[in-house]
């Protein structure tokens, strides 16, 4: 896999392989992978959905020996899951050049300032440990106790504009938003630029992207963002073409060690060209849990395997795509 990662391998090869070792050492998948048709391509490999992480252990190792567990988020009294890791070499490996392409591509070394816990103080958060990766040395946290530090946020992009310094911000899409009801009037300089990710889920207030992204312009003079598409149960994070095509994009870029599917949840296939599904994901940087996982997202597919999100279904179930407590009983 790190090959792959690394621009070398087959993805279709390394898939059935992967795929191999996870039917082979977890007994879970194993069951469910044995109520589904053969596999000889990629895209036919069994996709465990997300809700799975909650019922069960997702792990092809006893997860007693894991040296990370990321848990799911979630609303007041629901259940999460949790995404265990045996190491972080392929988890590491995946996160540093899919940033470094699509938020850092112009070489440019920013001090980041960052609009989330760190993650030392959010350990079992798959969010903070990728941003404490890409941030780098020169990096501060502005969110401790699920507080954010306005006024000391203000006061360092102050600083930053009077010393004509650009920044990188990076945050949850809530926390700007909370950051942005405070009224700044600030005009970063040029260089400056934005990651936003994660939704609204279990918030009062929602804001679109557009209206989001018109924000960074109107209160900090940020022209450039980029939307983050990543979740616990992955490995690898997706982003918007923004800075590769020069111009802002919704579509999101798929690393070569990835691929996606838009599947039509009537009859669990692959959606026709230009229709809408549920967004399905191949990552082969998920070695110890499932390479495929299927989400409650919506999405489209565009051209070269990339992909548009357009939103959450929940509670959305792809005909076929069932391992859960009850379905297993069946067996």
């Amino acid at each position: 896999m790190l090959k792959l990662i690394h621009g070398a391998g087959d993805f279709e090869s390394l898939a059935l392989e992967v795929f191999a070792f996870q039917y082979e050492r977890n007994p879970i998948y194993r069951a469910y992978c044995d109520r589904q048709p053969p596999v000889t391509h990629w895209k036919q490999i069994p996709a465990v959905p997300t809700s799975a992480f909650k019922d069960f252990d997702i792990a092809c190792f006893p997860v007693e020996k894991a040296v990370a567990r990321f848990r799911t988020s979630g609303t007041t009294g629901e259940k999460t899951g949790t995404h265990y890791l045996k190491t972080l070499e392929l988890y590491d490996a995946a996160i540093r050049p899919n940033f470094t392409e699509h938020l850092l591509r112009d070489g440019a070394r920013l001090p980041a300032l960052i609009l989330a816990p760190s993650a030392e103080e959010a350990m079992h958060s798959s969010l903070s440990y990728m941003l404490d990766i890409v941030a780098g040395g020169d990096v501060e946290y502005f969110v401790e106790d699920d507080t954010l530090f306005v006024e000391r946020l203000m006061q360092r992009l102050c600083e930053m504009q009077w010393e004509n310094q650009p920044v990188l911000l990076l945050g949850t899409a809530f926390a700007f938003v909370n950051f942005f009801d405070e009224n700044p009037r600030l005009q970063l300089p040029e260089g400056s630029r934005a990651m936003e990710t994660g939704g609204f889920k279990g918030r009062s207030r929602e804001v679109s992207k557009k209206e989001l992204y018109r924000m960074f312009a109107d209160h900090l003079g940020i022209q450039l963002v980029v939307d983050e598409y990543g979740m616990t149960e992955l490995s690898t994070q997706f982003y918007d073409e923004t800075m590769r095509v020069g111009h802002q994009s919704d579509v999101k870029d798929v690393p070569p060690w990835t691929r996606v599917l838009i599947i039509d949840p009537a009859t669990g296939k692959e959606a026709a060209s230009g229709q809408r599904g549920l967004i399905r994901v191949f990552d082969l940087a998920n070695l110890w849990s499932s390479l495929c996982i299927q989400t409650e997202d919506l999405g489209v597919a565009h051209e070269a395997g990339k992909f548009e999100v357009l939103g959450r279904a929940t509670g959305a179930e792809v005909r076929g795509c069932s391992l859960n407590a009850e379905s297993l009983r069946k067996l």
